[in-house]
Formats: structure tokens, sequence, C-alpha cells
């Protein structure tokens, strides 16, 4: 009787390892591989991370936010990670807690100071970071509150940049989901591509 019961252990066990590699190869390997190849094929930029890319260099990605700096370009919307890919997060903290409110007082403070305006007039995604950090868009409110700035500092009319804002305004998602949004990176880099204004001869 022992020896029967040892032999169907060893029986059982044998059939859970057979399944378990099968299962192995076929979830783990084989249907991996489609996936990845089927995307590979039907969605090539996005498989490889919707990269942009310009003179040969990577610049950016569409999904991924980046920061701006300087007068001539639109900025992006803070981050809690740092616009850090492999960390991506929100800060957890509460509207009531200091460290927060602290870095959105400084923020609105530059901003106040940066775009010439009042802190009311600050749309609140140029204050407060998205849930994952990397959000690449801004609403158009917060690139409308930007374009005075960046026109001035291009030279261009507030009419040329605010064109080239409404042209880079996607709309709701299968026109239902979500808001209106402006690509951050695109949209500089737009501003990049245009033409260098002729100056003014006296």
């Amino acid at each position: 009787m022992k020896s029967e019961e040892l032999d169907f252990e060893k029986t059982s066990l044998l059939t859970s390892l057979r399944f378990s590699l099968v299962m192995l190869g076929l979830c783990g390997i084989a249907y991996s591989g489609a996936t990845t190849a089927v995307g590979g094929l039907l969605f090539p930029e996005q498989a490889k991370g919707s990269l942009i890319e310009r003179d040969g260099r990577v610049v950016g990605s569409v999904l991924i936010g980046q920061p701006f700096a300087g007068t001539n370009y639109f900025h992006s919307r803070p981050s809690a990670v740092a616009y850090d890919p492999t960390g991506t997060g929100g800060s957890n903290l509460g509207p009531a807690n200091p460290e927060l409110r602290e870095r959105v007082a400084a923020d609105s403070a530059s901003i106040q100071q940066r775009e010439g305006v009042k802190a009311e007039q600050i749309p609140v995604d140029l204050l407060a970071a998205s849930g994952a950090g990397l959000d690449p868009h801004i609403s158009p409110a917060a690139a409308k509150l930007q374009m005075a700035r960046v026109a001035k500092a291009r030279g261009l009319s507030e009419t040329q940049v605010a064109e080239l804002v409404a042209s880079h305004t996607e709309g709701k998602q299968l026109g239902v989901f979500g808001q209106p949004r402006v690509n951050v990176l695109l949209l500089n880099l737009a501003l990049d591509a245009l033409p260098a204004p002729v100056a003014a001869v006296n």
C-alpha cells in the first residue's frame, strides 16, 4: 500500500511539474512574445515609447512629461517624481499638509512673477502634480496663461502663438473621455520649427 501511495505522489508531482512548464511556456514565453510582436507590427511608434527625434537625437516622448525652463518655452505642470519615468507616482500629501502648501505657495509666487498674473488667475494644473507625475499635457487655460510671455520672448505676435496653441489642442478622447489638453513637448517643438521673426529695419 505504501508503494502505491509513493507511486501516486511521484506521478502527481511529475504531472504538476509538466503542467507548470507547459503553462510557463505558453503564458510566459509564447503569449508574451506574440503580443509584443503584434503590438510592434500594429503600433510601432507606441511600442517603442512614442519617442520623438530631432536631428538624430531623442528629445522626449509624447507620453512622458518633462521640465522646460526659460521664457521662450511653455512650461509643464509640476511633477512629484521630478519627471522620472522609473519612479512614477504622486506625493500622497493631503491638502492640509504643510509641505504641500509650502510648495504650492512657492510655485504660485514664481508663476505670478513670471507671467505677470494674480494667484487666482493660475489654472490648478500649473500648481498640482498629476497622479503619476508624468503627465505630458497642460490645460488650454494653462497654455493661454503663458502665451504672452512666450510671444514676447520669441518676438512673435500673441495671435501667432495663440494659433499654434489652438492647432495643438487635443479634444476629449473619443469625444467623451478626459478634457481638452495641450502636449507641452509637441507645442514647444512646433515653436522651435517656426521661422525666426524678421527684425524691423529703421
